[in-house]
């Protein structure tokens, strides 16, 4: 009875922080700077299987978690990479690219993390990942991932509009989120206008993605 309590725990924990990286995600994609978003996504989702496999007690490699981000997203980063284009039109490309991208980068957050929860789940590691079979769960999770994001898009929506109510944790929830996408979307900037380079962004990333996790 303890071991299945633990269980339950463990998958609640597993929902909390993909649900938080999607939001990231999300935020990422709305970065007004074609290309910088979409690294910026990347290490978030990155991040995420880096701190399930602390939830699952499992060895993470950096090297080999990039390696299954890209093979699972390869279909997904070309639709990513389309949209990120967009931005590159000016006036109403930044901003209709931006929420398309939004939207798939929450997406392919969620496809990521509950494919890897699903196989920890089952007592899989990094060792026996079969890469086609998690790509399978990857690509049938992307439509629901989609829904999804547009379901925390109108909350989000609902809470910026006048009249709105939200409880104590429900407002400290989305402050710290905000904070958290303005620092990307500040160090993307930076980046862009080559005031920090690429090995300095992608440690300040690390930074804020760490901060946030330990206060969630």
């Amino acid at each position: 009875m303890e071991n299945l309590k633990d269980d339950k725990e463990r998958v609640k924990n597993a929902e909390v922080i993909i649900r938080n990286h999607m939001i990231w995600s999300m935020g990422a994609g709305l970065i007004p700077v074609p290309i910088a978003d979409f690294f910026a996504v990347g290490a978030i989702q990155l991040d995420m299987i880096r701190q399930m496999c602390k939830l699952y007690d499992i060895d993470f490699k950096e090297k080999d978690g990039k390696a299954v981000v890209s093979a699972l997203t390869g279909a997904g980063l070309s639709r990513l990479g389309a949209n990120a284009a967009i931005k590159f039109i000016p006036g109403l490309g930044s901003v209709i690219g931006g929420v398309t991208m939004s939207i798939l980068s929450g997406a392919s957050t969620y496809a990521i993390g509950e494919a890897f929860k699903k196989h920890f789940e089952t007592g899989g590691t990094f060792l026996d990942l079969d890469t086609n079979r998690i790509k399978k769960m990857y690509n049938e999770l992307f439509e629901k991932g989609k829904e999804l994001a547009r379901e925390l898009e109108e909350t989000k929506s609902q809470k910026d509009s006048p009249g709105h109510t939200t409880s104590e944790s429900e407002s400290r929830d989305f402050e710290k989120t905000d904070d958290t996408l303005k620092r990307l979307r500040e160090i993307g900037r930076l980046k862009a206008e080559g005031i920090i380079n690429e090995e300095e962004f992608q440690e300040l990333k690390k930074n804020i993605l760490k901060q946030s996790s330990e206060t969630s």
